[in-house]
């Protein structure tokens, strides 16, 4: 954690995190500051890069993507060129939402929603026949019991 960061900026990232929505009059009642202030520290904290969007979370089952999988890549080759080609490929495929480098056995994880198994099998035989891809592995989701996409401020960082 920064060490720019003071216990009202925490309160402030902690706040925002949890209602994307809150109005700046609600944020300072709640962090013990005055709106104007308040409102600059938000700027302030977007600037820095603390703060990178905001947004909404849809449920994807309420929308008809009923299907999530994990999906671990793994690639023939991990030069730089084609760890990023590969990276280039993924960020143009809708079904995939999230893509993380790893390290060990396994390239890159990829989580992917779909209306339906269908739908994510077309997307899997586009994926296997993407450059440099040896093997994809599937995990289909089954229950979800966690999601938090917060940042844990509530843990403290040690220095």
């Amino acid at each position: 954690m920064s060490k720019n960061l003071d216990e009202i900026d925490l309160k402030i990232l902690s706040e925002i995190q949890a209602d994307g929505r809150i109005t700046n009059v609600e944020l300072a009642k709640r962090v013990g500051i005055s709106p104007p202030p308040c409102l600059r520290r938000v700027r302030t904290l977007e600037e820095e890069g603390y703060i990178t969007g905001y947004r909404g979370l849809l449920d994807p089952r309420k929308l008809g993507f009923d299907v999530t999988v994990f999906a671990s890549v793994h690639l023939s080759s991990q030069a730089d060129a084609d760890l990023k080609a590969f990276e280039e490929f993924v960020r143009a495929e809708p079904l995939v939402r999230e893509c993380w480098m790893l390290s060990g056995e396994v390239d890159f994880i990829l989580k992917c929603v779909a209306p339906d198994m269908a739908t994510f099998q077309e997307f899997v035989t586009h994926l296997t026949a993407a450059p440099h891809v040896r093997n994809v592995r599937t995990s289909l989701v089954l229950h979800n019991s966690k999601y938090d996409a917060a940042v844990p401020l509530e843990v403290k960082v040690r220095s």
